[in-house]
């Protein structure tokens, strides 16, 4: 928790986490981007990316590092 990668690595989720929400509403409304619950969908990721910050904070010690990032390889796990 106190390195930089996990850092990058949780805010990563975090941004993919509130974005699927926002979409899941705006889209879940069938309306025009005009029209739609801005403020709503905005609430909603808002709320997802907080609890996507705290599952990374309370599942630190479990995680295997730089799982999230799309930047790198994923090595395997060792056996």
């Amino acid at each position: 928790m106190r390195t930089k990668q996990f850092w990058l690595d949780a805010f990563e989720r975090a941004i993919k986490t509130f974005a699927q929400a926002a979409l899941g509403v705006l889209g879940g409304s069938s309306v025009g981007l005009l029209t739609a619950d801005w403020v709503g969908a905005l609430s909603v990721g808002g709320g997802a990316a907080v609890v996507s910050l705290l599952m990374s904070l309370g599942s630190e010690p479990a995680g295997i590092k730089g799982t999230a990032s799309v930047t790198h390889a994923v090595e395997p796990v060792p056996k």
